[in-house]
């Protein structure tokens, strides 16, 4: 299983998963440059590592609940520009998953949708 994660994770880098977690990478700079937005600059560093490497890890709820915090956050990050990096990986796996090829990096695009959704409360684990 091991050498189809890692042959997944390389054609995913090579068709885009480098450039999104580039995209994530610089978003999290800049949020983390404004003192205020840290908190959300973290969970893109957050999503731009599991974009980077998705295959072989998942999105898990974290048994640590940061309550309603948490949940005020998502919804800043749902309507600051989650909902629209949702669609765009929506957009993405319905694509892919349109020929058989392309079906295991549509459902990862899947899984990201709601991880980029909603990332607070989540965290990243090995599969």
């Amino acid at each position: 299983m091991f050498v189809f994660n890692f042959i997944g994770n390389i054609i995913w880098l090579i068709f885009g998963g480098l450039i999104a977690a580039f995209s994530y990478c610089i978003c999290g700079i800049f949020l983390c440059a404004t003192i205020i937005l840290i908190p959300f600059g973290l969970q893109c560093f957050k999503l731009s590592a599991f974009v980077l490497w998705p295959f072989g890890r998942k999105a898990v709820y974290a048994k640590n609940s940061g309550g309603c915090l948490q949940t005020i956050a998502n919804i800043i990050w749902i309507l600051s520009g989650g909902l629209w990096t949702a669609v765009v990986h929506l957009f993405f796996g319905i694509i892919l998953c349109i020929t058989i090829i392309g079906i295991p990096f549509g459902k990862k695009h899947f899984e990201l949708m709601e991880i980029s959704m909603m990332p607070f409360g989540k965290k990243i684990v090995n599969a």
